[in-house]
């Protein structure tokens, strides 16, 4: 992801990673996915969540609701993310 996405450390730790197009949390097996959009939802502006392309099948339901975008561990974008909600 740092190579693929030039992303890098959040350094505000709501994120693992930020980038260009925003915030990252990293799904690293199938058993971190209902986490990682819990805490992805958290968080503001452009949001996405990282998984093994294998596991799409699995995080697609639960990225329903959350507006985030979901990319594999290149960088390629599997889902896009959706326009950030407006805080009122």
């Amino acid at each position: 992801m740092t190579q693929d996405r030039g992303a890098s450390t959040d350094v505000s730790g709501a994120a693992d990673l930020v980038f260009d197009k925003g915030s990252i949390v990293v799904a690293a097996s199938v058993d971190e996915l209902k986490g990682a959009f819990k805490r992805v939802k958290k968080i503001d502006g452009y949001r996405w969540v990282a998984i093994n392309r294998a596991d799409l099948f699995g995080a697609n339901p639960l990225s329903l609701g959350s507006k985030a975008g979901i990319i594999d561990a290149h960088g390629e974008i599997l889902k896009n993310a959706d326009i950030p909600r407006r805080k009122v």
